[in-house]
């Protein structure tokens, strides 16, 4: 009896420091939110003139100079949370350098804020070629005005707005962006930044960054569309009042999947999601309380990721889209689930096909994660991203992208997936053809 009450004892001691551990945190998090509603009292001005806090601007700015020091004194600088830690290179503490990348009066772009897709990717280390073939596909099928959120180290920034603006002048008016420096909370910065991949866990905060966007796509840098933007953006009209967020599963047959077999830490449904798509409405999320298992008290987007980080770390293997199953595994009702053709990986044919949507429509978005692009396990999926990359815009798709990547999938057949690669060209086929009669309209 007396081991027994020992062991009550010990169960109740560490149960207590737990609650104090995670009610710390919480103080903490919330002690840097006040910190900054001070401040945005006291309207500190902004230098550029904007309000403060305004972090993306209706209509394109200035384009940026390559001096950072120039950079800050010329571009929108906006003062913001001291939750943050920036560069000191870019432009000093508690400011978000926006580098907007250039007028373009009467086009395209500058129709209503509803009228626009608003896309953003995280770029980080060698990652440049892979993240403009990218944002390529999603200019060559798409009809609506594109703008992009480009978050990207320092370094890459120049590279960025040097290839956009080496685009030929027929797609510019297609599409703008905005580039922004990497910023992760001051506390645990560079736990975050390598949590996982270099500078992969960012897309944790883009709601917290990214203020002013109601709606975002976001997608990991190795994600090739295969159809029009707009046809995943129209997964946000199908929400219903608890939705704030939509991914793909990560597997569609338990038997080979990842989590169900070998995770740690709660996740979402029967397999797990993958946030390598991730649709999300912003505003949503930023009002949301959620459901979580650090305390009865449901937590703000904000107050939670740090506490669930410190919990989990050491049980978590894929970063922050293990994160995220975790706080959908307790908040389901805010997911919408969409079909595997919208995140179409190796995982599906590398033991053969085993996404039915796929199988019945073709694949509309390509994601080739664990580098499949630029090694030879999977030539199927190279095959797509080198036929993408080396298109030359203004060239006829059907000459110079889809017969080309045709008769390279004849020699894929090899693998399962090349086998699988006519589910690639699908959907292509129906793109192309649509872009095709879109450009004969305007003639």
């Amino acid at each position: 009896m007396r081991c027994y009450l020992h062991a009550l004892l010990l169960c109740m001691i560490f149960a207590f420091f737990s609650v104090l551990y995670v009610f710390n945190q919480l103080v903490s998090t919330l002690e840097d939110r006040d910190e900054w509603t001070l401040r945005t009292a006291q309207r500190i001005p902004d230098r550029s003139g904007h309000d403060a806090g305004h972090l993306v601007r209706k209509g394109p700015g200035v384009a940026g100079l390559r001096d950072p020091q120039d950079r800050c004194m010329s571009l929108s600088v906006s003062y913001w949370n001291p939750y943050w830690s920036l560069p000191a290179d870019v432009c000093g503490v508690n400011c978000l350098l926006e580098s907007s990348h250039r007028e373009r009066s009467g086009s395209a772009v500058e129709e209503s804020r509803d009228e626009r897709i608003h896309l953003a990717v995280v770029a980080c280390g060698p990652r440049l070629e892979e993240t403009l073939t990218m944002l390529k596909s999603a200019v060559l099928f798409s009809k609506k005005p594109l703008h992009f959120y480009i978050f990207a180290e320092d370094h890459l920034h120049d590279s960025f707005r040097d290839a956009l603006d080496s685009w030929p002048s027929m797609v510019q008016p297609r599409f703008n962006f905005t580039t922004y420096p990497i910023t992760f909370p001051s506390e645990n910065a560079k736990e975050w930044k390598k949590l996982f991949k270099p500078c992969a866990s960012q897309r944790l905060f883009l709601p917290l960054i990214l203020k002013d966007v109601d709606s975002l796509l976001y997608v990991d840098t190795d994600i090739l569309f295969l159809q029009p933007v707009e046809e995943i953006w129209a997964f946000l009209s199908q929400f219903n009042s608890s939705h704030l967020a939509a991914m793909a599963p990560e597997h569609e047959e338990p038997r080979i999947a990842w989590y169900n077999r070998f995770a740690r830490h709660p996740y979402y449904g029967k397999t797990g999601i993958n946030s390598g798509v991730m649709l999300m409405n912003m505003t949503r999320f930023r009002e949301k309380h959620f459901k979580n298992d650090m305390t009865i008290v449901p937590l703000q987007w904000e107050e939670m990721l740090m506490p669930l980080l410190q919990k989990y770390k050491l049980n978590i293997t894929w970063g922050d889209q293990d994160l995220l199953n975790i706080i959908f595994h307790h908040n389901p009702e805010s997911l919408y689930v969409f079909p595997c053709q919208w995140n179409y990986r190796p995982d599906h044919c590398i033991y053969g096909s085993n996404c039915q949507q796929a199988e019945q429509e073709g694949v509309f978005i390509l994601h080739g994660n664990r580098g499949v692009y630029h090694d030879d396990k999977q030539p199927a999926f190279r095959a797509v991203y080198e036929a993408i990359q080396k298109y030359p815009f203004g060239e006829s798709m059907v000459n110079s992208l889809l017969l080309p990547l045709e008769a390279t999938l004849q020699a894929t057949t090899h693998t399962y997936c090349g086998r699988a690669s006519h589910l690639f060209t699908k959907r292509l086929q129906q793109s192309i053809k649509s872009v095709q009669q879109d450009a004969a309209q305007r003639r």
